[in-house]
């Protein structure tokens, strides 16, 4: 994902979504509609310096949250609904934790994200006005 305006589009949106899972932030959206060999879902990692003071700690938050990235990156697939996949998706990983974790624990919180990024998009996604108005009316008068 690059760019300043993609970036700012993605933290001030207001259709913009959140998670955490410790000791990432995730912050997503659907993205528009991008042509021909673009990937359908873009992402950026930030490691803030009032975090992790040395930019060497900065440089390896950001090696491990790319890696588990990599190799858990199929369920981002399916939140998209499948490869090449009609909603794009973009999304930011911050890393909020105060040390540098170990890759285990960055791996099962890039998993839990993206678990979570993959729940809510179904749940919008399947959502349909009838069953809005028919819950509606199920609910109890007084």
């Amino acid at each position: 994902m690059c760019g300043a305006v993609a970036v700012d589009r993605l933290f001030t949106a207001a259709d913009s979504k959140s998670a955490l899972c410790y000791p990432l932030r995730g912050v997503w959206r659907d993205g528009e509609r991008r042509d021909g060999g673009d990937a359908q879902y873009q992402f950026v990692i930030t490691v803030p310096k009032k975090r992790l003071r040395h930019a060497v700690d900065r440089v390896a938050a950001r090696r491990r949250i790319r890696e588990a990235y990599r190799l858990t990156h199929g369920r981002v697939e399916e939140a998209c609904g499948g490869a090449g996949g009609e909603t794009p998706v973009d999304m930011a990983f911050v890393y909020v934790a105060n040390r540098v974790m170990p890759s285990s624990a960055i791996h099962a919180a890039m998993e839990r994200l993206l678990i979570k990024i993959h729940n809510v998009n179904n749940k919008v996604r399947n959502k349909s006005p009838e069953g809005d108005e028919a819950a509606e009316n199920d609910k109890p008068v007084g």
